[in-house]
């Protein structure tokens, strides 16, 4: 690996460190405020990285521009309202990320605003390592919709099927190969099954036009 790669990946870092973070934690603090204490057991209602990262899944994120971190658990039968609080727990991660990035967004608008953003090669760093992160977390929004499994879409997929076992259990047992095999596809020839990217341009472009950032 090139040095030019090494120092592209340091930028990464922050953003797919937060952004896994608050999104794991959010699914983890909803669960607990739905009456599941299994992810407060299991020390999962933190900001703590290392609670939340899954080093497979964080290389692979790196490397390969898809990964994962821990999955929260939860058992549904002690949230209070399991046909509405399974959805509430599904949706807290990738609206989490979609907040972060509005967030960022805003703080960077400002921070462009108040200090010349190309002046100085700090400042050519900073810049980056802000719009990375705010374009992971909005990547971290939208993936996280899809509804196959083990996504977070999957969840509010999957809840209204119930009613049709068949089709239920299908799509849960083969949809996760669906999606590597998606994945891998969209890799190998270069055909966009996911038009994951556009979507992060369109929402990543236009907030940060929105909070003023040109």
């Amino acid at each position: 690996m090139g040095s030019f790669d090494l120092v592209r990946i340091l930028k990464f870092l922050p953003g797919i460190i937060l952004g896994l973070t608050v999104h794991e934690f959010s699914h983890a603090f909803v669960a607990h405020m739905c009456g599941d204490s299994t992810s407060k057991d299991q020390g999962r209602v933190t900001l703590n990285p290392l609670k939340h990262i899954d080093p497979l899944g964080f290389i692979m994120l790196i490397v390969a521009g898809f990964g994962w971190a821990k999955p929260v658990q939860f058992n549904e039968q002690n949230l209070h309202n399991p046909r509405t609080d399974v959805i509430k727990i599904a949706l807290a991660g990738p609206l989490s990320n979609a907040v972060l990035a509005m967030i960022l967004s805003v703080l960077f608008s400002v921070l462009s605003a108040v200090l010349p953003v190309y002046h100085s090669s700090v400042m050519q760093v900073v810049t980056e390592v802000f719009l990375y992160a705010i374009y992971i977390n909005w990547g971290l929004f939208i993936f996280n919709l899809i509804p196959l499994p083990p996504l977070d879409g999957s969840h509010l997929l999957f809840y209204q099927l119930r009613r049709f076992p068949v089709l239920y259990e299908g799509l849960y047992k083969y949809g996760s190969f669906l999606l590597i095999g998606l994945l891998i596809a969209t890799t190998l020839t270069k055909i966009n099954f996911l038009p994951i990217w556009p979507l992060i341009r369109l929402l990543g472009d236009g907030f940060l036009s929105l909070v003023g950032f040109r």
